[in-house]
């Protein structure tokens, strides 16, 4: 199918975006030295300059390189948004490593498998998710973790202040001890900040097919299967967004610089590309560390100026019914987006009554790189579709047997583009992309006669959890370890604030097994957006003649 859509971008936007030549790296060092003076990221009141990162990132790359690990060995970081992120990825990546970004609510089980997965040598992580680490970190690849408090770049007087408050008021970091693996190496993340300076940096030879990252996503046969992310995905992926944006007529020289409310965590790929995306333009980053804390959210923005909010729809939702909200400044806003998860009507009908600013619905995936299609920027009303492909994006509806299908006829949605990932980690990728090279989505929609892309439902089983996959495949093996359950199925069900949530049926032989003890279970062994808020006891699950367990008759 030729890209007739292109036919209705807006005036602006350009219909295809040539092969760019280039690694991340020489992205950083672009944008990092054009904008050295301006104001790059802000996290609870302390700022850095673009200058500032750029000497740190140097820094921390030197550091790494300093350990002796062959290049393209992988790194991991887990952490939410705090000043240490985007310095560590940006120093990883110039020290010509690979980066694994980790889910700080992961479980040990979960942090495990990916470590064991993407073969992790170098782990940075946040002081109070290390009680994660400890269980695992001699089951797993790991030679040396780098421990960073929450005020490490906070400053002397309010970095000691709020470290001393996490540790002993808020009891927020639990005591760990990482001694336990014995070839370990354990240092603080300010000592390699103050060693990495002295150290010798070499820039490493980095093309742009190179492996950048191990994104993992949910996984369809019990673990969270690795995404692998070259370089020129990313900046591809980057600069397709960057041209969908210019219809937003953007004068940096008249109108100074954008600050971009970074609430979603870096980890999610969704928030990861959109803060990529802003170096282009030399943006500022306001860093929300837990945008759960509501009332805090809601008194950061009332005090920062903002130009861009980037969030999921459950995020929207809290905000516009904070007693507080109208309070809010919106009067600088620009784009309101929303990603990761379906925009409800009824709450793009709000958002738009009361900052005056459409919701700007997209779509992608983790393999995508959150690029996939998005709804123009001079639509004024919230239309229900996620948009038409963006430029550099090629989409195709297709049956069973992988025949395209003509405008508006159901089927599932195929993608390509340079921004697609070309496969799994340590998985054969023959059966998740077509004949013709086009990735599987697992999304049933329709196609219209404008290039405007209907999500219409899931061919496969996968759940979206507050933005997040969840494939039930990895709850019911882990439910099914207990030594309770005898079988378990689960499906996902309407969840008005979540979009969906998981509900689990269980069959058991042994009356003794309760609801309150598989919710513990869970606890202990699932992130928290996994976990099952209904559980239903039956006494068998509905079946093929062939065994294979029937879901659509559990979700009615």
């Amino acid at each position: 199918m030729n890209k007739f859509w292109t036919e209705f971008y807006p005036e602006s936007v350009a219909k295809d975006i040539p092969y760019l030549d280039q690694s991340l790296n020489e992205y950083f060092d672009s944008t990092l030295t054009e904008f050295a003076n301006e104001k790059f990221m802000t996290n609870m009141g302390v700022s850095y300059t673009y200058k500032q990162v750029d000497d740190m990132s140097t820094a921390i790359a030197a550091w790494i390189q300093s350990l002796g690990l062959p290049k393209g060995s992988t790194v991991g970081v887990m952490m939410p948004n705090v000043n240490q992120y985007l310095p560590t990825i940006i120093g990883t990546l110039r020290a010509g490593m690979v980066l694994t970004l980790i889910n700080p609510l992961y479980t040990p089980r979960e942090l495990k498998h990916q470590l064991n997965d993407s073969d992790a040598k170098l782990l940075f992580i946040l002081e109070p998710f290390c009680t994660t680490l400890e269980p695992i970190i001699d089951k797993t690849p790991v030679e040396t973790v780098v421990v960073s408090a929450i005020g490490d770049m906070l400053g002397t007087a309010k970095g000691t202040l709020v470290n001393f408050a996490a540790k002993y008021v808020k009891k927020a970091v639990p005591k760990y001890d990482l001694s336990r693996c014995s070839k370990c190496k354990v240092i603080s993340f300010k000592n390699v900040l103050k060693k990495g300076p002295s150290l010798k940096y070499t820039r490493p030879d980095i093309e742009p097919d190179d492996l950048a990252m191990i994104q993992y996503t949910g996984g369809t046969t019990g673990v969270a299967k690795g995404i692998l992310i070259s370089h020129h995905n990313v900046v591809y992926g980057t600069q397709q967004y960057n041209e969908w944006f210019q219809p937003l007529n953007y004068d940096r020289d008249k109108e100074g610089q954008l600050t971009a409310v970074i609430a979603l965590p870096l980890y999610h790929i969704f928030a990861f590309i959109i803060s990529l995306l802003g170096f282009r333009s030399g943006q500022h980053f306001l860093l929300v560390t837990n945008p759960r804390d509501i009332d805090a959210f809601v008194k950061l923005l009332k005090k920062e100026q903002f130009h861009l909010l980037p969030a999921v729809n459950t995020l929207f939702q809290a905000l516009l019914n904070h007693k507080d909200f109208k309070t809010i400044d919106f009067s600088n806003l620009k784009l309101s987006l929303a990603g990761g998860m379906a925009a409800t009507p009824e709450m793009a009908r709000r958002w738009l009554a009361a900052t005056g600013l459409p919701i700007i619905e997209g779509w992608g995936m983790s393999e995508t790189l959150g690029v996939g299609t998005a709804n123009p920027l001079t639509n004024t009303e919230f239309n229900g579709t996620i948009g038409m492909p963006v430029p550099g994006i090629d989409i195709k509806i297709f049956d069973d047997e992988e025949n395209e299908l003509g405008v508006n006829q159901e089927g599932e949605i195929g993608i390509k583009g340079m921004n697609v990932i070309k496969g799994y980690h340590n998985l054969d990728n023959s059966k998740f992309f077509t004949k013709d090279g086009f990735l599987k989505t697992g999304d049933v929609g329709i196609l219209d006669e404008k290039g405007y892309v209907k999500l219409l439902d899931r061919k496969k089983d996968m759940l979206i959890v507050s933005g997040f996959n969840v494939y039930p495949n990895e709850i019911e093996s882990v439910i099914e370890m207990h030594p309770k359950v005898k079988e378990c199925s689960v499906v996902g069900v309407d969840d008005e604030l979540q979009g969906q949530s998981v509900k689990l049926f269980v069959v058991s032989d042994d009356k003794s097994l309760t609801k309150e003890e598989l919710m513990a279970f869970s606890k202990k062994n699932l992130a928290g957006y996994k976990r099952p808020r209904e559980i239903e006891f039956i006494n068998e699950l509905p079946k093929s003649t062939v065994g294979k367990i029937l879901r659509h008759k559990l979700r009615k």
